[in-house]
């Protein structure tokens, strides 16, 4: 019986010597895992946006401008110009080209300071059209005139006339109207004798 013994407490020694060894790199394991910490950056003094809604962020102070983003409900950003007029707010949005994009002034409230009191910024130029394939008129491609041809004159089909005929009235017929006659003066006489024979 102690024979048996000592090989089964060997055997449950060794197994549970695995047992720690594993939890112990797995322990390390998870301690050595990187973990993403987000630092808060202060914001230095000076004019801020706030956003009640959703607002659309260009990179010029217009909307034939590209949108590059979105700031939504709640956010706000670093205020550090204005258009000329003041419709359009000059903030720090990382994305853009340089990371400065532009927000309709309207849509936006300014905290910290005034829209008159920040700096007018200068906008970036417009984006140039690429011509189209259109042709000058008269043209085709290449400036090759091209071929002109008159109206025609095309007549319209005949119209078609409606022909009624007419009854033929001459000769050679019986007329209706002496049959209607006979008729009415042969009852006449019908009815003539009929009254002579029951008065007899």
């Amino acid at each position: 019986m102690r024979r048996i013994a000592i090989p089964v407490l060997a055997a449950a020694l060794l197994v549970s010597q695995l047992i720690w060894q594993h939890a112990k790199v797995n322990a390390q394991a998870i301690t050595a895992t990187p973990t993403l910490t987000i630092v808060p950056t202060a914001t230095l003094g000076g004019a801020t946006v706030f956003v009640p809604d959703q607002v659309n962020v260009r990179i010029g102070p217009g909307t034939q401008f590209e949108q590059v983003g979105v700031l939504v409900a709640g956010q706000t950003a670093p205020a550090i110009g204005r258009s000329e007029f003041g419709e359009w707010i000059l903030i720090e949005y990382f994305g853009a080209p340089g990371d400065r994009a532009w927000l309709f002034a309207p849509l936006v409230v300014i905290r910290e300071g005034d829209a008159e009191d920040l700096p007018v910024a200068i906008a970036p130029p417009t984006a140039t059209l690429q011509p189209s394939a259109t042709f000058a008129a008269g043209l085709g491609p290449g400036g090759t005139p091209l071929p002109t041809r008159l109206p025609t004159f095309t007549a319209a089909p005949p119209v078609a006339q409606p022909t009624f005929e007419t009854p033929d009235v001459g000769g050679g017929g019986f007329p209706p109207a002496l049959i209607i006659l006979g008729l009415f003066v042969v009852g006449v006489l019908s009815s003539v004798v009929a009254f002579l024979r029951q008065r007899a």
